[in-house]
């Protein structure tokens, strides 16, 4: 899992000299990453990134040239360990509905560990949307178009095998994402629909209960139907 968005607090001592360089590099990171979630890379400041990670300015622009640099870098970051994570998960041999719910388990974890992925994404998506990212097209095709095609492989073969539901990966897959980004992106507003805080412990396991549920409920073929359809046509012979 990246480490850029683990919850942990910054060193109370400053970095700003060459001689640490990954640690230096990753509390810039991290703290860029919060800047650019919360302020965009339009209103995030390189000084409160420098202030927030405790290097001077000075460091900061050793590592990453450019604001645009260092935001290509958070997304990177974040998206890199996505990928690392469920792609653990792709590559096992468990069978195709256990590998589904594995998959989906593992975002869910992935995204309920570093909640400020969903405000980063969407904020690049608006940027996309006008025409303004430099970082969209480099994002899609190194991360996200692998993860879509292996779950739709995924999903390929367990309908082959009978155990899906004859359904369209376009639309199922990122309705599953959704199912889980929304839900944090989301929360501020939902604690007021609910009334409660969605983001304690308890309710995200609750809610990573009713995703696994809800996914399950609408993929999966009954036990009774889960036959391989060559089995079918054998019988037909």
């Amino acid at each position: 899992m990246a480490r850029l968005f683990h919850p942990r607090s910054v060193p109370s001592t400053r970095m700003g000299t060459r001689g640490q360089p990954e640690e230096s590099r990753a509390a810039i990171l991290q703290a860029a990453a919060k800047e650019f979630a919360e302020h965009g890379i339009a209103g995030a400041r390189t000084d409160a990134i420098a202030r927030e990670a405790r290097v001077n300015k000075a460091l900061l622009y050793y590592y990453f040239k450019d604001k645009e640099t260092l935001y290509g870098a958070v997304l990177d970051e974040a998206f890199s360990g996505l990928k690392n994570t469920v792609f653990r998960v792709l590559d096992s041999n468990l069978p195709p509905r256990e590998k589904m719910m594995a998959y989906v388990g593992a975002y869910f974890d992935f995204i309920a560990s570093n909640q400020i992925y969903p405000r980063l994404m969407q904020r690049e998506m608006m940027r996309a949307r006008e025409g303004q990212s430099q970082q969209i097209d480099q994002v899609i095709k190194t991360y996200i178009q692998p993860i879509f095609g292996r779950v739709s492989e995924l999903m390929r073969k367990g309908i082959a095998d009978g155990e899906f539901r004859p359904v369209n990966p376009a639309h199922f897959v990122p309705s599953m994402v959704a199912m889980i980004v929304f839900y944090f992106s989301s929360a501020p507003m939902m604690q007021k629909i609910v009334g409660f805080n969605p983001l304690t412990a308890e309710r995200i396991a609750e809610r990573r209960a009713a995703v696994l549920d809800f996914i399950s409920a609408a993929l999966f073929r009954p036990e009774r139907h889960a036959t391989p359809r060559k089995e079918h046509a054998h019988e037909r012979a």
